[in-house]
């Protein structure tokens, strides 16, 4: 039995709890120190834990985590950290003129399983004090493709190019403007047409300092493919951009494979890593303590696989319910023929920006899903809505003066205190019944969060927290903006599984602005698309059927849908395949009517 305990240092609190996990510890009670103090904080030691979770049980602060995994995985360590740090098991193989797609949850070692592909993190294979050199390391991955890889990496024989997980950091390093910048790694003779793909003109003359999120990751992706390389590794290419975007990077990615490259990504947004992808590897285990890489499968099962929660060839079942999607586009809510919210024709203009949305309504019970570019007006609409802006003309008609609950786009840590006393505050006397810890804290992953600090937490949790936020209050309308941002392929469908639950459970109503297609796909009843041209205007259709707006937004980007026969999910056509030139010629581009 191989143990892997796993402390959290930060949650750990050793002199508020009186050490409450060493006086605990049996071996301790036994005369066997398997849990010991240097200076303030314990460290578990593995090979003495008999693995009883009392310590996990008494700790308070939920900072130690204990996993009995089977010793055959022990052969197949790549790389830990340190004592009583995460545990990577097994990696990738990469193959040349073949996309690899990375699948799994944050935290389960992805970047981790890249640096160590890249050269950055050379892997210790669990020995941390003792790591082995090249030679060693080579010898253990004798057999497989790694092995090759390895002894190129070590002699200098193999480049990689690695495009990190966090491009708002590259401004900190990395001065000039984005033509000059460009110009100078381009040895590949490739930034004319990457230029027109990724839309990098009006950003040109641009100082790095100055860009978007979204126009940053459109830089890294075209300076990362512009260099001479062997390999290219992508850490969540499709961060910030809109589907169009997403789908110009992938296109751009792709074409790496035609000159025999060996390409790998990781990524969150389902139907981007389908598209992408040829090959995919499955990560799972427990976020921040271990993580296991998969065999190689097809994208296709690899996918499917993830969404089952079982990988039959290793007989091992990592989630116990499958994610599953409906078949057709979800029908209406059964009170919705209310109207909740109409509107008059509105308009808006912010400097050069000038905005205008058709007047429309929308009813009790439904979601209404926002699609459209970055820079069109959404969130200004959002915030008309919500009434945070005043239009120039038109306004919306209430019916007895909404309750409004919105979550923006940005969310910034403003608020001093524990995740709990947020959701107090904000839930009121809901926050200790059993219906709003089992429709909100729960699939929300709260309970984990709830004595944190706001200002302490990651991207990622903060999402769920300000999600989570938003849906305790007691309101009749609901906006959200961008729910998915930072989160991984699982906290993203429990995200809009859990907004879709509260707002059919308790009849109101919901305008989400969310940029993945399989997220829309999962949670709206009807969509609103815009139009227009990005940072001049914007202009917001009436909202329609979920199909008619997704047939609509996908032949504006020229792209086909299908379904998957097994688990339903929205699949992304090969450009100029039988189906994508079938459907567009069908005028079906969402999904086939006899599906």
């Amino acid at each position: 039995m191989v143990r892997i305990a796993v402390l959290d240092e930060d949650r750990c609190e050793s002199k508020r709890c009186g050490r409450v996990c060493y006086r605990f510890c049996p071996p301790v009670r036994n005369k066997i120190e398997a849990i010991v103090f240097e200076g303030e904080k314990p460290q578990i030691v593995e090979s003495l834990c008999v693995g009883c979770g009392i310590c996990v049980r008494k700790c308070p602060f939920k900072a130690i985590s204990i996993v009995n995994l089977a010793d055959e995985l022990e052969e197949d360590c790549s790389h830990r950290f340190g004592p009583n740090t995460f545990k990577l098991f097994r990696l990738p193989t990469p193959s040349p003129g073949v996309v690899l797609g990375l699948l799994g949850q944050n935290g389960i070692g992805k970047s981790t399983a890249l640096q160590i592909l890249s050269g950055e993190i050379k892997p210790n294979l669990g020995e941390y004090d003792s790591p082995p050199d090249w030679e060693q390391l080579i010898q253990h991955f004798r057999g497989s493709t790694l092995q090759d890889y390895f002894q190129k990496l070590s002699e200098g024989n193999m480049k990689v190019v690695h495009k990190p997980q966090y491009v708002d950091r590259i401004s900190r390093v990395v001065s000039g403007k984005v033509g000059e910048l460009l110009e100078k790694v381009d040895e590949r003779n490739k930034l004319s047409q990457l230029v027109e793909q990724l839309q990098l003109k009006t950003i040109w003359n641009r100082n790095l300092k100055v860009l978007s999120g979204g126009e940053l990751q459109r830089v890294a992706v075209a300076a990362s493919i512009c260099r001479e390389a062997d390999v290219y590794l992508f850490d969540e290419p499709s961060s910030y951009l809109d589907v169009k975007q997403r789908l110009q990077v992938a296109k751009a990615i792709r074409s790496l494979k035609d000159d025999g490259k060996t390409v790998i990504a990781a990524e969150h947004d389902l139907a981007i890593l389908d598209y992408l992808s040829d090959q995919i590897c499955v990560f799972y285990g427990t976020p921040g303590v271990y993580g296991v890489v998969s065999h190689v499968h097809g994208v296709r099962v690899g996918i499917n696989i993830y969404l089952e929660g079982y990988i039959p060839d290793e007989n091992v079942r990592f989630r116990n319910e499958p994610i599953t999607f409906h078949v057709k586009p979800p029908v209406a809510g059964l009170t919705s023929g209310e109207s909740l919210l109409q509107w008059s024709e509105i308009s808006k203009s912010f400097g050069d920006f000038e905005f205008k949305a058709m007047p429309g309504q929308v009813n009790r019970g439904e979601v209404v899903g926002i699609f459209g570019p970055n820079g069109i007006g959404k969130t200004t609409f959002v915030k008309l809505i919500a009434g945070l802006e005043e239009a120039d003309s038109g306004k919306t008609s209430k019916v007895d003066d909404l309750k409004v609950s919105y979550k923006p786009q940005y969310i910034s840590p403003q608020y001093n205190g524990t995740v709990e006393e947020l959701l107090k505050e904000t839930a009121d006397k809901e926050f200790g019944t059993s219906l709003y810890h089992s429709q909100i804290l729960q699939p929300l992953k709260m309970p984990i969060l709830l004595d944190r600090d706001i200002n302490e937490l990651s991207g990622g949790e903060l999402q769920r927290v300000a999600i989570a936020a938003c849906l305790s209050r007691d309101a009749e309308l609901y906006l959200l903006d961008e729910p998915s941002a930072y989160l991984d392929v699982e906290d993203r469908l429990s995200a809009v599984r859990t907004i879709r639950k509260v707002i059919e459970n308790r009849k109101v109503t919901a305008f989400v602005v969310e940029h993945d297609v399989v997220a829309q796909d999962f949670i709206a009843d009807r969509l609103m698309i815009f139009s227009g041209k990005p940072g001049v205007s914007g202009f917001a259709h009436q909202p329609t059927n979920l199909r008619d707006g997704m047939n609509s937004f996908l032949k504006d980007m020229n792209v086909t849908f299908r379904r998957d026969p097994q688990t339903k999910r929205p699949r992304v056509n090969k450009e100029e395949s039988r189906l994508d030139r079938q459907q567009k010629d069908m005028g079906e581009y969402y999904y086939m009517q006899e599906e």
